[in-house]
């Protein structure tokens, strides 16, 4: 007397099926990836000339095209200098002002990373950065 199962299961997974699957998702991802715009827009001034500064007795940082710096007020746009230099003028231009703010101005070619050395070291300072920008 067999008492046994003649219908055996199958445990096993169909690859056919796995790699359909996996096939479409490969044409979705490229489809989406050749979809996606990879440059975000980042609006920049129109002009090159630096705006005036319109509060002459506010602690400013203005960054040049050359990425160099100079602290107002004070400072001379003809004598640029390095980060390094400008961080002792920084404390001293915002301590004379009275206010733990400093304002940064930028010109359109410089680089982000010339804004966020300024950046760093007002939060450093724990001044409240203000960044300047023409609409």
């Amino acid at each position: 007397m067999n008492l046994g199962s003649r219908n055996k299961i199958k445990t096993d997974g169909g690859m056919a099926s796995m790699t359909d699957l996996v096939f479409l998702l490969l044409i979705f991802f490229i489809i989406m990836a050749l979809m996606s715009n990879p440059q975000a827009k980042v609006d920049v001034p129109e002009n090159s000339k630096l705006p005036p500064i319109t509060d002459p007795t506010a602690a400013s940082v203005v960054i040049t095209e050359d990425n160099l710096y100079v602290v107002f007020p004070g400072g001379d746009m003809n004598a640029p200098r390095q980060f390094e230099d400008i961080q002792a003028e920084a404390n001293a231009a915002v301590a004379n002002h009275g206010q733990n703010r400093l304002k940064i101005e930028g010109h359109k070619n410089a680089d982000y990373e010339a804004v966020f050395n300024v950046l760093a070291m007002a939060q450093i300072n724990g001044w409240e950065p203000v960044l300047a920008y023409k609409k």
